[in-house]
């Protein structure tokens, strides 16, 4: 049997990953590696909507603003990886508990 898929399944896949980058922030509030992924799980949640809605309209826009979206969070990650590695470096560990003693 053939089954097609509808906007409102890849809408409602998006919004299951919305909520659980949303869950897992904030039920994760130790574990800065953790939080970022979740975060880039909410932005993943927002290229599908933006791809899906933009397919089924016939329109290029959600593709292009992606793109866009796509290489916020590449830079996004990569300012957040290099400060996770000096904080564990001077730290020894990557609790957000240990974060409050960096003040400058």
């Amino acid at each position: 049997m053939f089954y097609s898929i509808t906007l409102p399944h890849i809408l409602t896949l998006s919004s299951l990953l919305l909520v659980l980058g949303m869950v897992g922030i904030v039920l994760n509030r130790r574990n800065i590696i953790a939080i970022l992924m979740c975060l880039e799980l909410m932005l993943l949640s927002a290229n599908i909507n933006l791809v899906a809605t933009s397919h089924f309209r016939a329109d290029l826009t959600g593709h292009i603003i992606t793109f866009f979206i796509l290489t916020v969070a590449a830079a996004e990650l990569a300012i957040g990886l290099a400060i996770v590695t000096l904080f564990f470096r001077n730290r020894g560990n990557i609790n957000i508990d240990s974060a409050d003693r960096m003040k400058g």
